[in-house]
């Protein structure tokens, strides 16, 4: 559904085809897809570009970090599991339900690429639809929060450790009074970063004691 929303408002704001394959080929960034949307309509200058996408794409240096374990010794598909980790993805490979007699990293590559392919499926498909149906987009960026939040729960649901989520929670919330909307998250992301990184082993050892 989302990949849908990111092609119909490519073709609404005048970009076709081309723009949705390209962008989902090699941006392939959830969030920031839509608010490239944007970008381009407004003919933001190079800068504005960087900055906008560190800003939005900030999350990922976090999952990143937490990548670290289940993606060592991947070899040569390691390149590809980096570029293609998405919020999706994440969510998918962060549950660890992989199947018997599968190997981890095969099991990590495929659920990337499917994920990838659907998402450019998806982006065409939207672009197709968007020219042959009007639609109001109001509120469609929407669609973006709507998923982080199911992410959240769907972790929330299937892990016993809720620390890191809580810390998450409540760090965001400090940094939102302190900073303002406009300029939060670079200070939430890195403080979130931080103390995880510090406490990494202890929140393992609390996750292993839970689980057992």
């Amino acid at each position: 559904e989302d990949e849908t929303n990111h092609g119909i408002l490519l073709k609404v704001n005048g970009y076709g085809l081309w723009w949705a394959i390209g962008m989902s080929v090699f941006i392939y960034a959830g969030a920031m897809q839509y608010v490239g949307v944007s970008l381009l309509a407004s003919g933001a200058n190079l800068l504005t570009v960087a900055l906008t996408t560190l800003i939005v794409n900030a999350r990922h240096l976090f999952y990143g970090i937490t990548m670290i374990d289940r993606y060592k010794g991947a070899g040569a598909k390691k390149a590809y599991l980096m570029h293609a980790l998405t919020d999706e993805t994440y969510s998918l490979v962060c549950n660890g339900n992989v199947p018997a007699g599968v190997k981890p990293h095969l099991y990590y590559l495929l659920i990337s690429a499917f994920n990838h392919i659907y998402w450019v499926v998806g982006s065409i498909l939207g672009v197709l639809v968007g020219s042959i149906i009007p639609f109001d987009t109001t509120g469609i960026d929407f669609a973006m929060t709507a998923l982080f939040i199911t992410v959240f729960i769907d972790q929330w649901r299937n892990t016993k450790e809720h620390s890191p989520a809580i810390t998450g929670v409540c760090i965001a919330t400090i940094c939102l009074l302190l900073f303002g909307p406009t300029y939060f998250l670079i200070p939430t992301l890195l403080a979130i970063t931080i103390f995880l990184t510090l406490l990494r082993k202890k929140l393992e050892k609390g996750a292993e004691e839970s689980g057992s």
